[in-house]
């Protein structure tokens, strides 16, 4: 039998009653409780998951709260690696923006990168090129900087790893980001796999380009093949989650993809969907789907 959850740091039982008014079904007795309420779907009701998806989508706008359709199968055991874009995803910021911030020219970086996370820039690896270059002569320690001083995880990040720990799940972090910032998150989170770009460096600053293949949307896609293989696994039993449209192609090969405070075009074409919520929102489904 399928559930339907609901979750936001501000959900109250009136929220909840409004949407499930929406989709006609019964509220007697449903109630938020911790910030959070859970349903289960009768199994005579026969609204599609695409029309309960766009009937809640707008709702969860309005009132400001995530959801999940959890089919019976969606059990913690089914899955053995997470996967993770990093930028926007597993941290707070687009480190390419914050390294371009200390060359003053962070809105020229920025702009490229949103319209290539956007999907309007088809070519990842030209984006990138084009950014890369703008950080010619940046001093090496900004890198230090910016880990220092601006990356932060997002919220729920920890509970994520823990959880994924806790049910023996491997973890891969896979960015078009950069080394030496998924290298920091591998030896501070204790992740198994990594994989990003390398940015060359001669005399203590940036060259302004990015050694060997550029990590794109197809080389993630691989990378969380090759990771399944290593693990004896199929990408079934994958979970990925991501923000832009370079992580659409792993998304499509994988169990359970999840979108988070994702790009539009993202959100269309994920599993699931977190706008609201922490990356502990996924935590929050598996427990309420026991």
């Amino acid at each position: 039998m399928s559930r339907l959850f609901f979750s936001s740091q501000t959900l109250n039982t009136t929220q909840v009653h409004t949407a499930l008014d929406a989709l006609n079904l019964p509220t007697l007795g449903v109630e938020a409780l911790n910030q959070q309420a859970c349903i289960e779907i009768p199994e005579a009701y026969t609204l599609p998951k695409t029309a309960i998806t766009d009937t809640l989508r707008p709702l969860g706008r309005v009132h400001q709260f995530d959801f999940a359709i959890l089919e019976a199968e969606f059990q913690a055991n089914e899955f053995k690696l997470l996967a993770m874009d990093m930028d926007s995803t597993l941290i707070t910021i687009e480190c390419i923006d914050e390294i371009a911030d200390f060359a003053g020219k962070k809105k020229e970086v920025s702009e490229i990168t949103e319209a290539a996370m956007r999907g309007e820039i088809k070519d990842f690896s030209e984006s990138l090129n084009r950014r890369v270059a703008l950080l010619k002569g940046v001093p090496e320690s900004c890198l230090q900087s910016v880990f220092e001083e601006r990356l932060r995880l997002s919220p729920g990040a920890e509970e994520l790893i823990a959880y994924a720990k806790a049910h023996k799940w491997k973890t891969l972090l896979v960015s078009g980001g950069f080394t030496f910032f998924t290298d920091k998150m591998k030896e501070v989170l204790g992740l198994d796999y990594t994989r990003s770009n390398t940015l060359e460096i001669v005399d203590g600053h940036l060259t302004g380009r990015v050694l060997g293949t550029i990590v794109d949307a197809e080389v993630k896609r691989e990378t969380v093949l090759e990771t399944c293989t290593l693990l004896g696994c199929e990408p079934s039993r994958a979970i990925v989650v991501g923000d832009g449209s370079n992580d659409l192609k792993m998304m499509e090969i994988s169990g359970a993809s999840v979108a988070f405070h994702a790009k539009p075009v993202v959100q269309e074409k994920t599993d699931f969907c977190i706008n609201h919520g922490g990356l502990d929102t996924i935590c929050k489904w598996f427990e309420a789907n026991i």
